[in-house]
């Protein structure tokens, strides 16, 4: 380890309290960057991580990097940096997988070198498996729309993940309420969390208290505006969080970037972000954010009135055939099966 590395004492790192009991820390780090960087790459940005001071983990399969954090875990566990138990991983079932979601938590399992997760989402309500895709006018000819029988089917597999041990907790993500309203009517076990886009210019306040209503926990990802988001997720009328004159301003009056303001806010704002970097500046500065110097109320209520409704992640690569446009995705329309 570096002996210049900047460090935060994971102790100092608050926790949010799950309805199961157990806790989640209030930061965490997102892996979801293979469009822009190697697997390897991230590995090593865990590792920097993990030593920094985080204890929370945001992984998924689909992101093609779980092997490669795997082996970084192993060696950090076998050089005594951190415990197993010290950490909080997640990871994802991806929509391809819905037919065999306890393979896919196995084969997720496996490649971190795991013998649980502390969270398992299912990443998207849809069951469908998009190839690769261009810009936001892309769309696959095979998708299918929500369809909550088989939502139920893979809840209920991951139920079963619950009771066999191989997860502590279970959740949901991308999740819209009358979706999470037919779900809660028809569970065993209630997901714990929801990871939902939140930042500044995208806040969703009456969803995240919906959520919040139901004793679910909302983690919020792209929680600085996803700058780095592919191509393919940007359209023209997108707004930059880290460029709002607003929080340019409060950032300058704390002396850090802009980004940090967002991780703050996000924080204090009662969700959990999941920021990416592979920067260690960015990612100890981002650390940071959650253990001193918060905002005041003045600064959270001008971030607050800075909402521009601006969903990043639209989804449009889910969209079905027929469908007029991502928000249908999004149940605008009332487009669901029941």
């Amino acid at each position: 380890m570096n002996k210049e590395m900047k460090c935060v004492d994971p102790r100092l790192v608050p926790a949010v309290l799950l309805a199961t009991g157990d806790k989640i820390p209030v930061i965490g780090m997102g892996t979801f960057g293979s469009d822009n960087y190697g697997a390897e790459e991230i590995a090593e940005a865990v590792r920097v991580a993990i030593k920094m001071g985080y204890r929370h983990l945001d992984c998924a399969a689909v992101y093609g990097n779980e092997k490669e954090i795997g082996d970084v875990l192993r060696e950090l566990f076998q050089e005594g940096v951190v415990k197993r138990e010290e950490l909080w991983i997640t990871s994802k079932v991806w929509n391809d997988k819905h037919h065999d979601v306890k393979g896919a938590c196995k084969d997720s399992l496996k490649k971190l070198g795991l013998d649980y997760l502390d969270l398992y989402l299912v990443h998207w309500p849809f069951p469908n498996h998009h190839p690769p895709m261009v810009d936001v006018e892309s769309r696959d000819p095979h998708a299918r729309p929500y369809i909550h029988e088989e939502y139920m089917a893979v809840w209920k597999a991951m139920e079963q993940l619950a009771d066999d041990g191989l997860v502590r907790n279970i959740g949901t993500s991308n999740m819209t309420r009358a979706k999470m309203e037919l779900l809660l009517r028809d569970c065993r076990i209630k997901p714990v969390c929801n990871e939902m886009e939140l930042h500044p210019h995208f806040q969703q306040p009456e969803l995240k208290k919906y959520f919040e209503d139901q004793g679910i926990t909302v983690i919020g990802f792209s929680p600085i505006g996803s700058p780095n988001r592919p191509e393919r997720d940007k359209t023209p009328e997108d707004t930059v969080p880290i460029e709002d004159p607003v929080i340019v301003e409060i950032a300058r009056k704390h002396g850090v970037h802009p980004a940090v303001i967002c991780i703050k806010w996000g924080a204090q704002n009662g969700q959990i972000p999941i920021p990416f970097s592979v920067k260690p500046e960015k990612l100890f500065s981002n650390l940071l954010a959650v253990v001193q110097d918060p905002l005041s109320a003045e600064e959270m209520e001008a971030i607050r009135e800075q909402d521009k409704n601006c969903r990043f992640i639209k989804g449009q690569v889910f969209l079905w055939p027929g469908a007029r446009s991502w928000e249908d995705l999004w149940d605008l329309d009332g487009i669901i099966r029941q």
